[in-house]
């Protein structure tokens, strides 16, 4: 169910938002409020990405290992590749790094979306904060944030707050009106990569639409807690929702939808 605006209704945020969203039943209960055309462009999203795995295991590589092939010694917090990675046509964005010292997540992957890709009309929230904001050809909203293993595999998404990312702040449904924007269509620093990660966010676009609506109620309520205090700056909200994922689990699911109502065989 959508409320007005076409955004998950707050049932669905919370309850996806306490349970593991790598399980079947509730992607299968996602997936079956969703249009056909939507399903199918989802459908193409999860062949490219094992298309991409394909040819990348043929090699001996996986994700992380093609994007961090060449670049040096791997630090935390560094930006890899080095001055990320940007596509001139679709003012898309993406770097990799790893900070969070977690034993399962070796880093993620940051993506954005510049001013001059955004659709027109789309501006950030009113901020009356000391910290300053991209202004100009600057700005830019992050989109989505990707958890990968030490294998190299995608297991989780997560969005954050603003000052993490040194972003400017778009509501929830500005950022989904942006998704379809993200598009790396180009071989540097690896053709497999950007094309996986372009699909990533459509693969996995009706859980990155409720995580950001989450993301929005959650830096309000932090926004109670605080009082006057800028919200956006706070180093106490970071993570601001994520979920666990599983390609696998997504495309046999979507699959199963699929079958259901004949699109496939």
């Amino acid at each position: 169910m959508t409320n007005a605006a076409g955004l998950p209704d707050s049932g669905k945020t919370d309850y996806l938002a306490k349970t593991m969203a790598s399980d079947e039943a509730i992607i299968s209960q996602l997936l079956s409020e969703l249009d056909s055309d939507r399903l199918k462009h989802m459908h193409g999203a999860a062949a490219e990405i094992i298309e991409c795995y394909r040819v990348l295991r043929k090699g001996g590589l996986n994700v992380v290992g093609e994007l961090l092939k060449g670049q040096g010694t791997f630090y935390e917090w560094n930006h890899f590749p080095e001055g990320d990675i940007y596509d001139s046509d679709s003012h898309a964005q993406y770097y990799y790094h790893a900070h969070r010292g977690s034993e399962v997540e070796h880093g993620h992957f940051h993506t954005f979306v510049r001013v001059k890709g955004m659709p027109k009309g789309l501006s950030p929230v009113p901020h009356e904060g000391t910290e300053p904001w991209p202004e100009g050809d600057e700005r830019l909203s992050h989109l989505i944030a990707v958890s990968m293993d030490k294998f190299g595999f995608p297991i989780g998404l997560f969005t954050t707050n603003r000052w993490v990312t040194g972003e400017n702040w778009y509501r929830a449904e500005d950022v989904i009106a942006m998704l379809d924007r993200f598009v790396i269509d180009h071989a540097n620093p690896s053709w497999p990569v950007n094309r996986w990660l372009t699909a990533m966010l459509r693969l996995f676009r009706p859980q990155i639409e409720i995580l950001l609506v989450a993301r929005d109620r959650a830096v309000e309520a932090h926004k109670v807690r605080i009082g006057d205090a800028d919200v956006f700056e706070d180093r106490a909200l970071e993570i601001t929702s994520d979920l666990p994922i599983s390609v696998e689990t997504q495309t046999k699911a979507l699959d199963s939808e699929l079958r259901a109502r004949g699109l496939i065989g």
